[in-house]
């Protein structure tokens, strides 16, 4: 059965949802190692710490029962102005297949340009196969490198994308 999500700014009190969402998931893919997503220590804060980055920003989606499944953000990732990082796009089991990780995505590539990004930069993993098979049919680009700076260094894709 279907489901609806509102998706909205995340708040402080959604800090402990999208941590423990994001950790089972690459827990779940063997991905619970340091380099990655798992050990950055703004998770327990996340909100405020989207709240306090410039030209930053992270959505929660909520199922119709008002409970977090998922989220996205964007941030900057490099030396290079003009680049953003898709940031933390992970969705509880129950929310996926459903479209919402596309309509994080297109929200986030909205506001990114809208912030003066031109390009979107993101880092995934061969682990975690149906992430990369959206980033590539949503216009993305494989990288052969992580762009200087990246602090996943745990993670072994990379792609990018004209905004």
């Amino acid at each position: 059965m279907s489901q609806t999500f509102t998706i909205r700014s995340m708040r402080p009190a959604d800090n402990q949802a999208i941590k423990q969402i994001l950790q089972q998931c690459l827990q779940d893919a063997g991905l619970a190692i340091p380099g990655t997503a798992f050990f950055d220590p703004q998770l327990d804060t996340l909100a405020e710490y989207y709240q306090r980055s410039p030209k930053s920003a992270y959505w929660v989606a909520e199922n119709n029962a008002g409970k977090i499944v998922g989220g996205c953000g964007y941030g900057s990732v490099s030396a290079d102005p003009s680049v953003a990082e898709l940031q933390k796009l992970y969705l509880a089991p129950a929310a996926r297949g459903q479209g919402l990780a596309k309509a994080l995505l297109h929200l986030t590539e909205g506001a990114a340009k809208a912030d003066g990004y031109r390009q979107l930069y993101v880092v995934t993993d061969t682990k975690l196969p149906v992430a990369n098979v959206l980033y590539q049919h949503q216009g993305f680009t494989a990288l052969p490198h992580a762009l200087p700076g990246e602090p996943h260094d745990g993670c072994d894709t990379w792609y990018i994308k004209d905004l």
